[in-house]
């Protein structure tokens, strides 16, 4: 139990996932399945109000290929007191795309698709910008899944390899057959990811219980460094400041 009790925290990082310019929420990642929760903004205050250090701020339309939500991705962090920080995601694919979110202020860039079908440029990023950018491995299975989780990116394993050798500094990890169903994470696929990587994870997809977050919890001696929270959380299975205290006990 003494380590339990003096190991950090598990940082929760509640979700903001944004598509048409409404917070969403999405069933295994597919375009379709949008649950409307109303303005980004409102949803991001919420978070704010309950205690969260992190909010996961995702643009759909620009993961899916199908547009962005540039203003309103600019508005909720403007919105976001800047003791909050920011991790942003979707559609960093290029130079352009990723100067145009590190503009907005947000502390932490999500490379998806980019790390897997641009190996080179994702190096160099990575080598350049460090603690600022992780990298989303989102699997089924062990098969890697890319825009927009609707095409194979590769197996798990080797690109986890090649992005260790370019020194990418945190990952995170999402089962998308898990992602918006709220059926529990994959606890054995973590554990897999953080035996062959010193680097810290962040995992996502999947929870829907305090004792989801508890077994989570459970991880951070072995290097689970936060989780991403969505659907419980919209859907009132628990409030924030309830998850936040079982991540902190």
């Amino acid at each position: 139990m003494t380590e339990f009790n003096t190991s950090p925290a598990l940082t929760l990082l509640p979700a903001v996932d944004v598509a048409d310019g409404k917070a969403v929420r999405l069933t295994q990642g597919e375009a379709g399945t949008e649950t409307n929760f109303g303005d980004p903004v409102d949803a991001a205050q919420e978070w704010v109000d309950g205690g969260a250090e992190w909010i996961h701020l995702v643009d759909l339309d620009a993961a899916f290929g199908r547009g962005n939500n540039h203003a309103v991705i600019k508005k909720v962090i403007k919105s976001t007191p800047r003791r909050v920080n920011i991790e942003l995601s979707g559609g960093i694919r290029d130079d352009a795309t990723l100067e145009a979110a590190l503009a907005t202020g947000a502390k932490r860039i999500n490379l998806g698709t980019a790390a897997l079908e641009n190996p080179e440029w994702a190096a160099h990023v990575i080598a350049e910008y460090g603690e600022a950018i992780a990298v989303g491995l989102d699997v089924r299975g062990t098969t890697l899944a890319a825009r927009g989780w609707t095409q194979e990116g590769g197996d798990l394993w080797a690109v986890l390899a090649r992005l260790e050798e370019a020194g990418c500094a945190r990952y995170v990890v999402t089962d998308v057959t898990k992602d918006g169903t709220l059926k529990g994470p994959n606890l054995e696929l973590l554990t897999e990811v953080l035996a062959r990587t010193p680097k810290p994870v962040i995992a996502s997809g999947g929870v829907a219980t305090l004792d989801d977050i508890a077994a989570l919890r459970t991880l951070v001696p072995h290097g689970l460094e936060g989780a991403i929270v969505g659907k419980a959380l919209y859907t009132g299975a628990f409030t924030l400041a309830e998850a936040i205290d079982v991540a902190s006990d």
